[in-house]
């Protein structure tokens, strides 16, 4: 009877309902979107209507996501649709600012590895830390703040980049441990807007619709900028143009922006919808894994670096590691350990590390339901 009641404990803490499955599937393809974008040597760029080139699709969108879905679960985290206030919404921050600084610790310690992946866990600490005084803010306040910055940093971009801070060894530290390759004063834009996101009904059928349909128009609106700036002649290599409008992953640029912006809400929208379905029980596996994002995140790390070590004895050789062929196995190995893991224990094991941390630091309200719901 007692196992019997903490298996049924464990299957409600990610299958009941308190808990919103499309945002785990969300995750889910996040965390895979991911391991394709470092595990697979992706040599052609996107053409829609040729389907050899769509794994280019994973290359900084999946990272977006990743960020967006991380404001998703800081609105949820700290109220949802209904905000804390007062001194529960100081526990709230405090509780995320723990959260921050341990994301980041967590981040440097994967980069000591020597996996040479550009961790993006240093710029979410410091993107959490960022939204701590964005959190009494009502919606309109927040897609304000979104729309605004993701405008008018890929201006303002360039000659951040362009700063002598970024010279030699110490520039390089500074850049690893700040997490530039996702730099946090442009990517704040997805936080934020996940964050809007997340102060709204995520279970009502037309919001569901909005969020996919919103999506698709950024899409076509970042495709649409690209496009022009591209046949206008703006975008020639090496220019400020190009660097401004691009819609290159990881450029930064006003296209990608909305574009790679407007994909994250359109999968999130379109899993939300999904997940209203029987469809919801058979990737019930892939809803695991994006339970416990951390944790297959920082996994992938540590097994590519385990592996690694023992094959070539040294893990910085990204084309030699990508030649093994191992993407599908590692997808593989998060799906098994994260579904037997949810299963068995719930919540993903450094998810329940980093809850326990918040609120052994953070004495006060009880917020366990709402660390249950997202992590």
């Amino acid at each position: 009877m007692a196992v019997a009641a903490e298996l049924t404990r464990t299957w409600r803490s990610w299958n009941g309902p308190a808990r919103l499955h499309g945002i785990d599937l969300a995750r889910a393809l996040a965390v895979f979107g991911m391991l394709a974008a470092h595990l697979l040597t992706i040599e052609e760029p996107l053409v829609l209507t040729d389907p050899s080139t769509w794994a280019d699709l994973v290359n900084g969108r999946s990272s977006i996501l990743f960020a967006t879905l991380a404001g998703v679960s800081i609105a949820l985290m700290t109220g949802g649709r209904m905000p804390h206030r007062g001194a529960r919404l100081g526990v709230s921050r405090k509780r995320l600012a723990v959260r921050a600084v341990a994301l980041w610790l967590i981040g440097v310690l994967l980069t000591q590895t020597g996996v040479p992946i550009y961790v993006i866990l240093q710029a979410y600490g410091i993107l959490f830390l960022l939204a701590l005084p964005l959190l009494a803010l009502s919606i309109r306040a927040l897609w304000g703040i979104a729309a605004s910055v993701a405008l008018v940093m890929p201006w303002v971009l360039p000659f951040l980049d362009a700063l002598p801070v970024w010279d030699g060894e110490s520039g390089r530290q500074f850049f690893l441990f700040t997490g530039w390759a996702y730099p946090f004063p442009l990517w704040i834009a997805f936080v934020v807007a996940g964050i809007a996101i997340g102060r709204t009904d995520l279970r009502i059928l037309s919001v569901q619709v909005t969020i996919l349909a919103a999506g698709v128009a950024a899409v076509v609106v970042g495709g649409i900028i690209s496009i022009v700036a591209e046949a206008s002649g703006m975008t020639s290599p090496g220019t400020y143009g190009e660097a401004v409008l691009s819609g290159e992953a990881h450029s930064g640029g006003v296209a990608e922006v909305i574009g790679s912006g407007g994909f994250a809400l359109a999968v999130l929208g379109a899993c939300l919808l999904l997940c209203r379905t029987p469809i919801t029980w058979l990737v019930a596996p892939f809803r695991a894994v994006g339970s416990m994002p951390l944790t297959a995140y920082v996994g992938q790390v540590l097994v590519w670096a385990v592996i690694a070590l023992g094959v070539f004895d040294d893990t910085t050789d990204l084309q030699a590691f990508r030649d093994l062929g191992l993407f599908w196995w590692f997808c593989l190995g998060a799906v098994v350990f994260c579904t037997a893991w949810a299963l068995l224990r719930g919540q993903g094991p450094l998810e329940r590390a980093l809850a326990l941390l918040s609120r052994t630091l953070v004495p006060g309200w009880n917020l366990d339901p709402a660390d249950r719901v997202v992590t």
